[in-house]
């Protein structure tokens, strides 16, 4: 929408003081003629930006020019700051939201708290897009237009059509009662019911979406973090899923942990090793995941999965027992 368009131009040039057409075209994701079009606007409504010529010109506001949040103290202003850091808010499609949001706050803080409450926030980093071992996170892109509609049924109640692209199945549509929102790990999933049954929905597979008048069939209150529990379970136990009991080397359990589907039980033997009880989506899962615990890891049951990691050692054993 151009009038936030233009309440972001006026907090980049009071952020910065001086930007270029170019950067603030480059900042609002928008082209140059569009930024000039902008600043025209602003300056008939009587806001004080005026164009500086030159090398190192740009546009600027006069000196003075803001707007003031009261009752924000410095830990306050942190926690918002510290929170527009997180990657979280593109699950839901609302990254540029929440920048122009921060931008909003950070201009409005009182001069005492802006600088040291920004130089704080530098000193924290929220969920890197690498882990230590160079691992990348794979964020999951939300077409902004259709989070939009998907924020507007949820929020409204209203049903939702949505074109929906479920794991290895071609896309098709369907008419859902949207209950609520869920991000994990980055991951962005709608909570809702179809023909009365419970029903999830990742959102970077929702091709596009439609908010209907129709009211949704919901309850007016939701206990979100329940539902997601009831329905984390139901995935847990569902399907092709392998349930295996393992002994495992204390050093190597977030290993374990962070390929298991869940951990169902847990408990230190007399030898110091961990007694597990994990899930594995399949079969396939379950022997790939041990396999790269090498000895670190004993399976105990199934006996099936304890043959097939024996024969994979001994036939490995057997490649490299020669010369070359």
């Amino acid at each position: 929408m151009r009038a936030d368009r233009l309440v972001s131009l006026v907090l980049l040039l009071r952020q910065y003081g001086r930007l270029s057409a170019t950067a603030l075209a480059r900042e609002l994701e928008v082209s140059t003629r569009t930024v000039l079009r902008d600043i025209e606007a602003l300056s008939a409504a009587g806001v004080p930006v005026y164009a500086e010529r030159g090398r190192h010109g740009g546009f600027a506001l006069l000196p003075g020019f803001r707007t003031e949040l009261t009752g924000l103290n410095h830990d306050e202003a942190l926690a918002l700051l510290v929170a527009g850091s997180r990657r979280g808010a593109q699950a839901f499609g609302l990254g540029s939201a929440l920048a122009s949001a921060m931008l909003k706050v950070v201009d409005a803080l009182p001069d005492s708290y802006r600088d040291t409450a920004a130089g704080a926030a530098e000193r924290l980093l929220i969920e890197p897009e690498i882990d230590l071992l160079s691992r990348r996170v794979t964020d999951e892109e939300v077409p902004g237009v259709v989070a939009a509609e998907v924020l507007r049924a949820v929020f409204a109640g209203h049903k939702l059509d949505i074109h929906y692209a479920a794991e290895g199945r071609a896309p098709e549509w369907r008419t859902v009662d949207p209950v609520g929102l869920v991000t994990v790990r980055d991951r962005g999933y709608l909570l809702a019911t179809r023909s009365g049954e419970d029903r999830t929905y990742r959102l970077s597979r929702i091709l596009a979406a439609r908010e209907l008048a129709e009211p949704a069939q919901r309850p007016d209150r939701v206990d979100l973090d329940r539902a997601w529990q009831e329905r984390s379970t139901r995935f847990r136990t569902g399907g092709d899923q392998v349930t295996v009991l393992v002994r495992v080397d204390p050093a190597r359990r977030e290993d374990l942990v962070g390929t298991a589907l869940a951990v169902i039980t847990e408990e230190t033997g007399a030898d110091g090793r961990l007694r597990m009880e994990v899930s594995f989506q399949d079969h396939r899962h379950a022997r790939w995941a041990l396999w790269q615990l090498a000895t670190y890891a004993e399976v105990l049951t199934p006996q099936w999965l304890r043959d097939y990691l024996h024969d994979r050692a001994v036939a490995v054993a057997g490649r490299y027992a020669g010369g070359q």
